[in-house]
This record gives structure tokens, C-alpha cells and sequence, in this order.
């Protein structure tokens, strides 16, 4: 049963017809029931080719899970064949990945792959993910730039260093080595979120706290986590290669592991 506070959804009539299409034109892979989620804002230019990439004979539905976009990202999406969720306003892409989650609850998906929006990830690796659930049994399969077979490009300095220390306060907070804790290129079941001891739908997860807080939440309560190598390649700096703010978007990130390191939140 879905968690208590996943709140029920009306589909637009155009949603709908799109997840029917979805449904009676394509066979499941491997029985297993797959949504790619993609939360944008104003990514104009770059969320249309992550739709276009996504490997039709491997996801069974596209969701663009819009961030309070003005300059057309929810439009471009949608007209090229996405699901598309607007939130109306900015609220943060905890909150997009969070109602990106519910949709893919209420819809009995059964794994759910997590990309970027700004074409950062290779849809094509989707298979590595979800065959690490399907084929070997994991619960939450989280892509890394770093393991051998991985590679990253267009980084600069600060994030590769960033990107290096924070997998190892990571590791020692979640008591497992991990090799690439911010990268948002993952998949999970959806079953995870039975467990109560695992709740999306707190406040102060509404940024990038969501995303290491579920990835420690997978390891911590005893499911069976991978990493497997990807790709992860940043769009030049011209045309917009991160919606992260250097300070206050990196302390959410690390926020997660100071407040659950201390048994502060749970």
C-alpha cells in the first residue's frame, strides 16, 4: 500500500491518453512496469532531447515533472510525446522528483528511473539499471561517473572536486562505500516506498535533501543497492550546465548526512 500522504491525482484527459497508448502498444520489460522521471526547469532546448533519447522498447512511460518552467520546457516536452506534470510554481526538485514518485505509485509502476532534464545523462544506460533490479535482484541501483567503465565530461573543477568529497562523508554516514552519492542518474522500485521507515513526504526534503536522503534511506534499512558505471556528460557552461547554486545548493545537499549522521531527522 502507497504511503498514507501520496496524494490522489487527476489525470488530464491527455495524460491519460498518453499512458493508454503507452500501455497497449509496447510489452513490459521483463514484466517489470518502468517509468523514466525527469524533473526540468527551464530547460528549454535540453529537455526535448532527453524525451527523444529515452529508449521506447525499454521505458514504458516518459514523465517530465515541470518546476514552475517559463520559458516553454513543459510545452517542448509534451510535444514530443512526455507526460507532463506542471507544478505551477518553483517548489524545488525534491518536490518534482517527490510527485514524480506518487505518479508512478498511483500508475503501479514498478521501477522507476531517475535522469536529469538537462541532457547530462545517456538514456541508453537505463539498461544497465534496470537489469541490475530485474536480473539481479537489487532495490535501488544508483549510477556513478567513477566506477571503471563510467566516464564524465565538461566538469568543472569545483563540482569534480565536489562530486569526490561528497561520496566519502556519504560512505562513512551511510556505512558503505560509495563511489558517486550526488549523481541523480538512478533507478528504484517502487515497493520501497511501503516502508515506513522511509518518508519522501517531510518538508524539509523539498530540494536536493531528497536525493541522497533516499539513497541513504535504501542502504540503511537494509535493501540491496548497487552502483553501476555511467555516463555523465555536462552541457556547455553557455547554455546552462547546472541549476545548483554553489553554496546554498551544496549545504542541501550535505545536509542530509549531518541531520540523519545525528539521528536528527529520520
Amino acid at each position: 500500500r502507497a504511503h498514507p500522504r501520496v496524494r490522489p491525482y487527476k489525470d488530464h484527459v491527455t495524460d491519460l491518453m498518453t499512458h493508454l497508448y503507452h500501455l497497449v502498444n509496447r510489452e513490459m520489460y521483463k514484466n517489470q512496469r518502468i517509468i523514466a522521471i525527469a524533473p526540468a526547469y527551464n530547460e528549454k532546448g535540453k529537455i526535448g532531447r532527453v524525451v527523444q533519447r529515452i529508449p521506447r522498447d525499454l521505458v514504458d512511460l516518459t514523465l517530465v515533472v515541470d518546476d514552475g518552467s517559463d520559458d516553454g520546457s513543459a510545452e517542448e516536452a509534451e510535444a514530443l510525446g512526455a507526460v507532463v506534470i506542471r507544478l505551477g510554481s518553483v517548489q524545488g526538485v525534491g518536490s518534482a522528483l517527490r510527485r514524480g514518485i506518487e505518479y508512478a505509485i498511483e500508475h503501479a509502476f514498478d521501477i522507476v528511473v531517475v535522469l536529469a532534464g538537462n541532457n547530462k545523462d545517456n538514456p541508453d544506460e537505463i539498461i544497465r539499471l534496470a537489469s541490475a533490479i530485474v536480473d539481479d535482484g537489487c532495490d535501488f541501483v544508483q549510477g556513478s561517473r567513477y566506477l571503471p567503465g563510467g566516464r564524465h565530461g565538461h566538469m568543472p573543477l569545483y563540482r569534480i572536486f565536489a562530486t569526490r568529497l561528497h561520496p566519502l562523508l556519504f560512505s562513512i554516514v551511510a556505512r558503505k562505500r560509495i563511489t558517486d552519492s550526488t549523481n541523480g542518474f538512478r533507478a528504484f522500485r517502487t515497493s520501497l516506498f511501503q516502508d515506513r521507515r522511509i518518508n519522501l513526504w517531510q518538508d524539509w526534503l523539498n530540494e536536493y535533501e531528497l536525493e541522497p536522503y533516499l539513497f541513504y534511506k535504501a542502504i540503511r534499512c537494509g535493501y540491496v543497492v548497487k552502483e553501476v558505471p555511467v555516463t555523465k556528460v555536462y552541457p556547455p557552461k553557455e547554455i546552462g550546465y547546472t541549476k545548483m547554486k554553489p553554496v546554498t545548493g551544496w549545504w542541501s545537499i550535505l545536509r542530509p548526512l549531518v541531520l540523519l549522521g545525528l539521528g536528527l531527522k529520520k
